[in-house]
């Protein structure tokens, strides 16, 4: 959406079906997908699974983590066989380059959810990045914290509800529990693709 929003025209491609996309849609298998047809698009996203590197898999979690996906360096070199330009949005303990680091509070949400972003063939510029203040609402070692912030992942504990989860991220498209805990602010890619399509553009003209 936030491509959407920056003047893209959007299509996503997934192997797993995605009724409420808001787009054009492939059910595909993506590093074959962009391997085969990645040259003909303008600009290529890809939100690789990030289970196999989040912080949950490199603790609490990590007796599963070899049961999740691991495609972050094999969706990359697919990437780079295409020419165009491109982005990587992940975790911040993916093993990639973060090259621009995005949180809600640099755009006014009112969540914490770092992600960090690849770039190759443009550049961006990031935000300033304050320090936190303030508190996440919810249960943290017995005690009940109120807070400006909601926790959108996960249930029970005084995590965000669906629709908290859809206004704290700004998603109106999708009510799936799972989509909204697994989805980046559309803010984002908004800011960061107004910056791509921009530079698209300007190089279009100096050719």
């Amino acid at each position: 959406m936030g491509y959407h929003l920056a003047g893209f025209e959007v299509m996503g491609v997934d192997i797993a079906p995605r009724p409420s996309y808001p787009f054009s849609f492939v059910r595909a298998d993506a590093i074959e997908y962009v391997t085969e047809h990645g040259a003909g698009f303008d600009f290529i996203h890809a939100s690789w699974p990030c289970q196999h590197d989040n912080a949950l898999a490199l603790g609490t979690n990590a007796h599963l983590r070899e049961t999740y996906p691991d495609l972050i360096a094999a969706g990359r070199a697919a990437m780079l066989t295409t020419g165009r330009p491109w982005v990587i949005e992940n975790s911040m303990t993916a093993p990639m380059r973060r090259d621009v680091v995005l949180c809600g509070t640099q755009f006014g949400l009112p969540i914490f959810r770092h992600r960090a972003f690849e770039v190759h063939g443009w550049f961006p510029m990031g935000l300033p990045h304050s320090p936190h203040r303030g508190r996440v609402r919810g249960w943290r070692h017995g005690a009940w914290h109120d807070g400006e912030f909601v926790a959108a992942y996960g249930k029970g504990g005084g995590k965000a509800s669906v629709p908290e989860m859809r206004a704290a991220l700004g998603i109106d498209w999708t009510a799936d529990h799972k989509e909204l805990t697994e989805a980046i602010p559309p803010a984002y890619t908004r800011f960061l693709g107004e910056q791509a399509i921009a530079q698209l553009d300007t190089a279009e003209v100096a050719a």
